[in-house]
């Protein structure tokens, strides 16, 4: 067998072993999302147009367990076999995949606050409209580093890639500094003013339907510690973080998808019904939303 060089501060050890974790991370990931993806398309009263929302967050969720499942065989390889140009495409396919998934855990936000609070009815235009301008969006900021715009590379472990943060020029702060406001700030914020009406309605009824504060939680858990990091290469050298710590950051960000498929199809009343039903065959009981009085 051919002989490679490990990455700097990396020893046998330590690539089987993050390589594992994102193999784990990837098959869980995968597995759950597909059963999600499955189920809308097989379950005709599970197609709706909120339920459209968490079927457009799992293909999402799903392209970003295989990204995570490219960097696993990789890590196993010990070398990144795609050469450059697969470097700057699985970070392109990665950072699509993330930015649309963000911006539909937004939009199930804002879809709930109005099952719960305004009543208001969701149509197939809307829902559709609102999903066709997130993926543009999504494409089109994730493909601004191929422009020019940032710079695509390896992670420290060099068995995956996405935005050099490195750099720390001004092409990458206006960059990441544009991402934190369009794709963290502002989606955490339409969450938080969302889940807090929605939790002041189920405390108005006296029944609380979920966890109204573990959504925007799970996003800042994930999400939160790599986007500090990207951030502080802003404004100063990220290399003083060691790769190792770099890459848990990595691995804790693309546990992601798994969490996503618990709470917005596992954990949601109206889909979970239709999950049961695609994996035992039994009918779906819809949930009664309780009105305000």
């Amino acid at each position: 067998m051919a002989a490679y060089t490990l990455p700097e501060g990396f020893v046998e050890f330590d690539m089987f072993t993050f390589g594992s974790a994102l193999l784990v991370e990837g098959l869980l990931g995968f597995v759950l999302n597909a059963i999600s993806i499955l189920s809308f398309l097989r379950v005709k009263e599970l197609q709706t147009p909120s339920n459209f929302f968490v079927f457009s967050l799992a293909v999402a969720d799903i392209s970003l367990t295989i990204n995570a499942l490219i960097a696993a065989y990789a890590s196993y390889l010990r070398y990144w076999p795609f050469g450059q140009d697969g470097c700057s495409y699985q970070a392109f396919q990665g950072m699509t995949s993330v930015l649309a998934s963000i911006s539909f855990i937004a939009a199930i936000a804002w879809d709930r606050y109005h099952q719960y609070c305004t009543r208001q009815k969701l149509f197939w235009s809307t829902a559709l409209t609102m999903s066709t301008i997130i993926w543009v969006l999504s494409i089109f900021w994730a493909a601004v580093p191929l422009m020019g715009w940032g710079v695509y590379d390896f992670e420290p472990m060099r068995t995956c890639c996405t935005l050099d943060y490195t750099r720390g020029d001004r092409d990458y702060v206006t960059y990441v500094l544009a991402l934190d406001v369009l794709y963290l700030m502002f989606p955490a914020f339409t969450m938080w003013a969302c889940y807090d009406s929605i939790h002041k309605h189920f405390k108005k009824i006296h029944h609380y339907r979920f966890n109204a504060n573990g959504p925007l939680r799970v996003l800042l858990i994930c999400w939160g510690p790599y986007v500090v990091m990207c951030t502080y290469a802003c404004f100063e050298n990220v290399k003083v973080i060691s790769p190792k710590l770099r890459m848990v950051l990595t691995l804790v960000a693309k546990t992601n998808p798994i969490f996503n498929a618990l709470l917005y199809s596992f954990g949601n009343e109206f889909y979970r019904g239709g999950i049961w039903h695609f994996l035992t065959g039994q009918k779906i009981v819809d949930p009664v939303i309780k009105k305000s009085k």
